[in-house]
């Protein structure tokens, strides 16, 4: 089961998720969204910084141009839920003994995350659901000072756990990649033609005051040969 959140930090709502166990987090890492020139919305990945913790995912709205791009208020709240399931960082009512507070959070897109899990079984030196990355320098790092139970507690209320069909989610997305690609072309198409059209515009314009500026011209001539005629 995977538990999904909804932050009002943006409008409309952004979606926030994550596994309910290391398990869970493999999967979950395995079928994340990547970024697809940003023809649809990608995944992005959050952890708390050396320690142990929850997979935090926001999917990230068409609105947000980039993973680069996402407001304070938006990675404020995915922060607080990273650390409200981190297993070393969460309140001292949950976990005695492990508070801890000035926690660094770290982020990169879906796509940036090197599954290492799926190596265990092959080489058995690397634990389910540990990941390192790709581009070390497509990481970054987002400051939470200590837990603000407001934050988490308004989250908290948002949340639905269900079941996710992997497959099926996978041959949707595939439909809607199919669908934006076919609109983007028809727009290519639009545009073009837009263009050549305009161009017809622009040429036929030109020629008619060429056309008008040479019969000028022309009058101009007639009038003179007139008056030389009759001043002889």
């Amino acid at each position: 089961m995977v538990l999904f959140f909804q932050s009002t930090a943006v409008d409309p709502p952004a979606t926030i998720y994550m596994g309910r166990d290391k398990v869970e987090n493999e999967e979950l890492l395995q079928h994340g969204l990547p970024e697809v020139r940003r023809t649809l919305t990608q995944d992005v990945w959050f952890h708390v910084d050396k320690l142990s913790s929850a997979h935090v995912y926001l999917r990230l709205p068409e609105s947000i141009p980039s993973w680069t791009e996402i407001p304070e208020p938006l990675l404020y709240d995915c922060a607080q839920l990273v650390k409200a399931n981190s297993i070393e960082g969460t309140c001292i009512a949950a976990h005695p003994g492990n508070k801890k507070n000035h926690l660094t959070i770290i982020y990169t897109p879906h796509s940036n995350v090197k599954v290492r899990g799926v190596l265990t079984q092959k080489t058995g030196d690397m634990a389910v659901g540990a990941v390192s990355f790709f581009n070390d320098r497509t990481v970054k790092r987002f400051y939470v000072k200590e837990r603000e139970n407001a934050v988490v507690n308004r989250l908290n209320k948002t949340r639905v756990e269900r079941k996710v069909d992997y497959e099926a989610e996978r041959q949707e997305r595939e439909r809607a990649l199919g669908r934006k690609k076919k609109e983007f072309a028809n727009a290519q198409v639009l545009y073009s033609e837009e263009a050549i059209a305009e161009q017809h515009r622009l040429d036929e314009r030109r020629a008619r005051l060429k056309a008008a500026q040479g019969e000028g011209q022309g009058e101009g001539e007639s009038d003179a040969e007139a008056s030389d005629d009759s001043f002889m």
